[in-house]
């Protein structure tokens, strides 16, 4: 059986790497365990991930982000989602 909370951890460690991303908290202890990661640019464009069973990301309103398989590239997609263009 996958861990999660593993899989959560490393995604957090690539998050916190990423630079357009800041990761805000690691809640394994909840139900469900999720990652809140920030824009590193913006207080507001945040999003909370979590890790399925089968070792899929996904954020809070259901986008599936990627896999365990490839976490080193999931923390980009999100920094895509929570991408703040200038107006």
């Amino acid at each position: 059986m996958l861990d999660t909370a593993l899989c959560l951890e490393r995604f957090a460690w690539f998050a916190g790497r990423h630079a357009d991303l800041s990761v805000q908290s690691l809640s394994l202890a909840s139900d469900p365990a999720f990652v809140c990661v920030r824009n590193r640019f913006s207080a507001t464009l945040a999003e909370n991930v979590t890790c399925s069973d089968d070792g899929s990301f996904v954020t809070s309103w259901g986008y599936r982000l990627g896999t365990a398989d490839d976490v080193e590239a999931d923390p980009a997609r999100l920094a895509y989602l929570l991408a703040a263009l200038p107006a």
